[in-house]
């Protein structure tokens, strides 16, 4: 039996074959696990516009916050101006908080605020540009209702 082993000679390349096959990080025979080399490209590509979705979807959101804080901004800024121009105007009454009023520019470029919107004057309706309709608040500022977009 010896001379049996001896005489065996293995047909498989040497190259091929392994001492240890349980040691390989591949599949050495053909019922093995397939294992398929990934395209690197691929996988980049797809991390690639993973990132760039995220990071759109937050920049955006960033933009609408942005843009949130302008127009807070722009109101506030409007409403300190037609504030300053309420006070600087001519008043034949004492506002109460909580009340409507309108702003008229009159002719001579002064300011008068009114209890008459703008649609009650009817015939008698004086050449008056009207500027905004505000309501009084606690704080004696001014809430700006409407405003007259060319102003």
């Amino acid at each position: 039996m010896s001379e049996e082993k001896e005489a065996f000679e293995n047909p498989i390349d040497k190259d091929k074959i392994t001492e240890n096959p349980n040691s390989l990080e591949y599949g050495h025979h053909l019922g093995s696990a397939l294992v398929k080399p990934e395209d690197q490209g691929k996988l980049k590509g797809r991390a690639l516009s993973a990132m760039e979705h995220q990071t759109d979807m937050q920049l955006d959101q960033i933009r609408q916050q942005m843009q949130l804080l302008a127009d807070q901004a722009k109101q506030l800024s409007d409403r300190k101006i037609i504030s300053e121009k309420i006070y600087g105007a001519e008043m034949r009454f004492q506002p109460l908080i909580n009340h409507v009023y309108h702003l008229y520019q009159k002719d001579d470029s002064t300011y008068l605020l009114s209890l008459i919107a703008p649609d009650q004057w009817g015939r008698s309706k004086k050449s008056f540009e009207f500027v905004a309709t505000v309501r009084l608040l606690a704080d004696h500022t001014w809430d700006v209702l409407e405003k007259n977009s060319d102003f």
